[in-house]
Order: structure tokens, then sequence, then C-alpha cells
């Protein structure tokens, strides 16, 4: 399942109050590479790797691989995604105008 698959299959009502939510749900998909987003258990906690690699619109058509062991339901598979995107740290308005300038190729250059 890639992560636009995962977010279309969550009730949407759910997550009306996340603006990064909205902003995936709404991101176009790109081309995407054979980047996979790597889910596991880390120290007692899910861990989210490989997530922040790419466009917004790259980013939602990587599959995403979950440890086997790993029993979680797709609603907590898309909170720890969501949670290691956001940075666990953004202000509401910092968070938005990080996502405005995400597909801003010129300051994508600079960061990177």
């Amino acid at each position: 399942m890639t992560l636009r698959e995962l977010i279309l299959s969550v009730d949407s009502e759910q997550y009306s109050d996340s603006t990064l939510y909205q902003k995936l749900r709404e991101t176009k998909p790109e081309y995407g590479s054979s980047r996979h987003i790597l889910v596991k258990f880390v120290d007692g906690e899910i861990a989210v790797t490989d997530a922040h690699v790419g466009s917004l619109g790259d980013i939602i058509t990587y599959p995403i691989d979950v440890e086997p062991d790993l029993n979680i339901s797709k609603v907590q598979l898309l909170d720890a995604i969501l949670h290691e995107l956001s940075n666990n740290g953004f202000s509401e308005s910092e968070e938005s105008d990080f996502w405005s300038d995400f597909d801003n190729l010129q300051k994508a250059k600079i960061v990177r």
C-alpha cells in the first residue's frame, strides 16, 4: 500500500483538524521512485524512516513497508507517518509555511 492509498482508506473526518493530512490528501501524485517508507518498532515506539526524501507528490506514491512483527491499525500507521512528517514541533503557522514552500524548487535546492 502506498501512502496515498493509506490516506484515502481512512475516515477523513477523523483528520479534519490536520493541516498536513489535508495537504497530503490534495497533493497530486508524481512519478515516485524506488524508495519505500519504512515502519518498525524501536525502543518501545513506532519508528518511521525514509518519509522525507523527494517532493510531496513523490512521497505519497512511496510504498509503506511495515515490519512483519508490528501489528498496528491503518489509523495508527497513518498517525505515526503524519507525526514523522510534521516534525512534532511545528506550530500551525510554521507547518503551513513549510508545506506552502515544499514544492518551491529554488528553496529545495538550498535545503538539500
